[in-house]
């Protein structure tokens, strides 16, 4: 298994590995990947297996501000490099690969990153199901999001450092 940062090259492979664990209301599209590939590759994680096929990955942007907004998932030019916060879009993992740890490995190192990069935290969204997986790894729910991403019920989430 190895830990990777994006290129524009997995954007087909990315798309896809979003369709299959995202409805189509909430997924990135491959112009959603395309672009925030642009603006930030390094804010991609990805882990392979050992014959180089992506089965997992977390993306997301770094902002100023600790609260997700829906308008980061469509405009990439929000990013800002120097900003407090970590946010975390998607956490991806192909169906057949899932309940092996391998989204709790990408998590790990997100948060390892972001604390090298001086953040002040890491910050997401997730479905009610989700908000006990996401607090094994330490982030804590603000309760019920004012994200209408998908038309979904969100909560937020996040890791304070």
């Amino acid at each position: 298994m190895k830990i990777r940062n994006a290129t524009i090259n997995d954007l087909k492979e990315l798309t896809k590995i979003e369709a299959k664990c995202f409805p189509s209301e909430e997924a990135a599209t491959e112009e959603d990947f395309k672009a925030r590939l642009k603006v930030y590759p390094n804010y991609f994680w990805i882990l392979e297996d050992d014959f180089g096929k992506i089965i997992s990955f977390v993306n997301g942007m770094v902002a100023g501000s600790k609260n997700l907004i829906d308008e980061m998932f469509e405009n990439p030019n929000l990013h800002d490099k120097n900003g407090d916060w970590q946010m975390i879009f998607g956490v991806n993992t192909l169906p057949e690969y899932r309940k092996n740890g391998y989204a709790g490995l990408l998590l790990k190192q997100v948060i390892k990153d972001a604390k090298k990069q001086k953040r002040k935290g890491v910050v997401l969204t997730c479905k009610e199901k989700l908000v006990n997986y996401y607090e094994k790894f330490g982030f804590r729910s603000y309760g019920i999001s004012e994200s209408l991403h998908g038309g979904a019920v969100w909560y937020d989430m996040r890791i304070d450092f």
